[in-house]
């Protein structure tokens, strides 16, 4: 078993170099070589092992996210994207605080659910949105952890996000499935807390760190063509979703959908061919760095697998789970991802999958409760750890507050921790 535990010298050495702040990419190149040398691999096999990743489930994933990011670059250009912030903001009758806040809350979940980025959506979302939250009255600091709190949230709720994607795929269980016992109760566990959150820190820093006043603002007013582009985007993707779950559609359904819709929606939208097929290049191209992680992740796990790493790691592991059975399994799974392992999201799903997966199989846990235990621990990740995801925020509210940021990430992680121990107890 020791002599197997040295197959988990990649995976210590990628949570050591992450912590010290690499990029992923980095980190798990450095970490595939190490890999390889450990599983003896020549040039010939090494070469066979990267031409097989990039026909795996990752790396679908991967292309997956370009497209996505391809979609979002025509759903800005179409003002798509802008059309459904003003819908909700203007249709909720922003003229109070809470308004105001609900209005961002909501406008922020949908972008960013249906972009699958909380970057590009909250970038989308801001030049909006901070006027009028500057004229209600709303501080930095408080519009900055709502960019944070329902930014991940959404992640973990639009059908194609890439977590969502993964974590489907990881499973084998159904988006209703997985949305119903998963993802809803997750949500109201991160967003009641920061409701509440959100109310004591706009008292705290209403004062400390208002917005400028702004006159003169142009609002965002949608013409008929972008109104009607929207509309048709959210019909088809409604449909697009709808047949997805009725048929139990593969993940690769997903490509057609999002070319689908980045097609019809430009045409209606007022595009020409050949520009729609432009911004969707323009947008995978800035996700390249990311396809190129997601294949080399998966040469990442396996070797640690061929080297024995995961299997030394559940023979470590079982005098914990013969005590605790499978909730034992789920709670262990969900604090080592939160705790102990950083970077990507979906190689962190991945990680923590195949870490747990002979303990999974072998003990029979039930899928959705490791579910809830695999977006516990990238979330709560998020939470606590300042980093991308909590900074970019901050920057699109033009907030410098990272201590609301932190007040608000302890405790949404304290309350998901507890729903997890709570969750793997009554259905592990």
């Amino acid at each position: 078993m020791w002599l197997g535990l040295l197959g988990l010298l990649p995976l210590v050495v990628y949570i050591v170099v992450v912590f010290r702040d690499w990029e992923p990419l980095p980190a798990t190149a450095l970490c595939v070589l190490i890999g390889a040398v450990l599983t003896h691999q020549s040039l010939i096999s090494f070469g066979d092992v990267l031409a097989k990743a990039m026909g795996s489930f990752l790396a679908l994933v991967g292309l997956i996210i370009m497209l996505g990011r391809g979609l979002g670059e025509v759903l800005t250009e179409t003002k798509v994207a802008h059309t459904l912030v003003h819908g909700i903001i203007y249709g909720i009758g922003v003229d109070t605080e809470k308004k105001a806040m609900l209005g961002i809350m909501l406008a922020c979940l949908v972008v960013v659910g249906l972009l699958g980025t909380m970057a590009g959506g909250n970038a989308i979302i801001a030049p909006i949105v901070l006027p009028i939250a500057a004229a209600v009255g709303l501080s930095a600091s408080t519009v900055g952890v709502i960019f944070q709190a329902v930014g991940e949230t959404a992640l973990i709720l639009g059908p194609f996000t890439p977590p969502v994607v993964a974590l489907l795929g990881f499973t084998k269980l159904s988006y209703g499935e997985m949305l119903l016992k998963v993802a809803v109760p997750v949500t109201l566990v991160t967003l009641v807390p920061t409701w509440f959150m959100l109310q004591r820190i706009q008292r705290e820093t209403k004062d400390k760190n208002p917005y400028p006043h702004q006159e003169g603002v142009a609002a965002f007013r949608p013409t008929p063509v972008q109104r009607r582009a929207t509309l048709t985007f959210g019909l088809l993707f409604l449909a697009a979703m709808v047949y997805g779950v009725l048929v139990k559609a593969a993940t690769s359904y997903v490509i057609v959908v999002m070319l689908g819709l980045a097609l019809v929606t430009g045409f209606v939208g007022g595009l020409k061919f050949d520009h729609i097929l432009k911004l969707i290049v323009k947008g995978m191209a800035g996700n390249v760095g990311l396809f190129f992680l997601f294949v080399l992740l998966e040469p990442f796990i396996n070797f640690i697998v061929q080297a024995g790493g995961f299997d030394a790691l559940a023979q470590l592991f079982k005098p914990l789970v013969s005590l605790g059975g499978r909730p034992a399994i789920v709670i262990l799974g969900g604090l080592t991802g939160a705790f102990g392992i950083s970077g990507a999201v979906v190689g962190e799903l991945k990680t923590l999958h195949e870490m747990f997966l002979p303990l999974l199989t072998q003990y029979g846990v039930h899928m959705t409760a490791w579910a809830v235990a695999m977006v516990v621990a990238t979330r709560v990740t998020n939470f606590i750890y300042p980093g991308a995801n909590m900074f970019s925020s901050m920057g699109f509210a033009e907030s410098r507050d990272v201590k609301s940021m932190i007040k608000n990430g302890v405790i949404v992680a304290v309350c998901q921790t507890v729903f997890l121990l709570l969750y793997a107890l009554i259905f592990a």
